[in-house]
């Protein structure tokens, strides 16, 4: 079979070719809604594929944006890139998802993968520890914008939420219920958000006048959280509360809570920093922290637009408050 084209489209309603392409490309101002359907009803009789690779070359662009996302199984990961997709949706630009499992060296050939494949413009959730090769992206005016974690002395586009001050806010509302002995229970120190929650723990004691126990502040990967919090446990004086620093943390804390068989909001109160989908389920009373978390995967996806049409950002840091619920 022949490939059908452009002129056979326009030939079929009765149309110019420019009318076609003006269609294709949605630029529908000057175009009454009969033509419209003249030419909806052409190409879906001859079952005409738009030639994308030579509507990129003229329109030196692809239509295509990637998101580099630190690791996809936090639900707050995929609540973001979820609203990313439905943003460029509207606009007929499709979005590679690609999950750099928190490996520097993974992103990094993620990011020059994307750019070799000529997407449009790039959203991250940086490892933060290649710097160099974000400074060059900004530097030569590629579109970009950082989500969730911060990257420090680079005027890019970011949007992240108020870590250090949400996280404050949760210790001081168990410091205001009575609770002295407080556990804070996060993964490596690597990245910015478990560092500023950290910032907002201290600050809570501190200003409680409360002593920083640091046997109180369990660091470890994921497999190595049960085994750590059980060393804290054992000692003679035990927690009553505990802050996970998130989704994965918060499950980790979870599992070693239901094995030694204590009562949350009894023998033990539980705040986790992150969305939970199925915290309705849970019998337990927790408290969590609410990223807003579509509305910032919504403004990375507009900040990123409007780079990609090389519209200037008056303001480039956004932060987003979370909420204790």
């Amino acid at each position: 079979m022949e490939k059908v084209t452009m002129a056979d489209v326009a030939k079929e309603a009765g149309v110019s070719k420019s009318t076609v392409s003006q269609f294709l490309n949605k630029r529908y101002e000057y175009m009454g809604e009969k033509t419209r359907r003249k030419i909806e009803a052409a190409i879906e009789k001859l079952g005409y594929q738009p030639n994308y690779i030579a509507r990129s070359l003229k329109q030196k662009r692809t239509s295509m944006v990637g998101i580099i996302v630190a690791n996809i199984v936090h639900h707050f990961s995929t609540e973001v890139s979820r609203a990313i997709e439905d943003f460029f949706h509207m606009y007929d630009v499709h979005v590679i998802v690609c999950n750099a499992d928190d490996d520097p060296k993974k992103e990094k050939r993620y990011i020059e993968m994307l750019r070799a494949k000529q997407v449009d413009g790039l959203i991250i959730f940086p490892s933060e520890h290649n710097h160099e090769l974000y400074e060059s992206m900004v530097k030569e005016g590629y579109p970009v914008v950082f989500v969730d974690r911060k990257v420090e002395s680079l005027d890019a586009c970011s949007v992240i939420t108020d870590n250090t001050e949400s996280t404050y806010r949760a210790i001081m509302n168990l410091i205001e219920k009575g609770h002295r002995n407080i556990a804070f229970a996060v993964q490596p120190l690597t990245v910015s958000p478990r560092i500023d929650r950290l910032k907002g723990y201290k600050k809570a004691l501190k200003d409680a006048g409360l002593e920083i126990n640091p046997d109180y502040i369990v660091e470890a990967d994921i497999p190595e959280l049960k085994w750590k919090l059980g060393q804290l446990f054992s000692s003679a004086k035990k927690p009553t509360a505990i802050f996970a620093a998130n989704e994965r943390v918060f499950l980790a804390v979870m599992e070693f809570i239901k094995e030694r068989e204590i009562k949350l909001g009894k023998e033990m109160e539980l705040i986790v920093f992150d969305n939970i989908p199925f915290v309705h389920l849970l019998e337990a009373p927790i408290s969590y922290i609410i990223h807003p978390a579509y509305e910032m995967g919504k403004k990375a996806a507009e900040l990123l637009y409007e780079q990609i049409q090389g519209e200037d950002i008056a303001e480039k840091k956004f932060i987003f408050p979370s909420r204790l619920v």
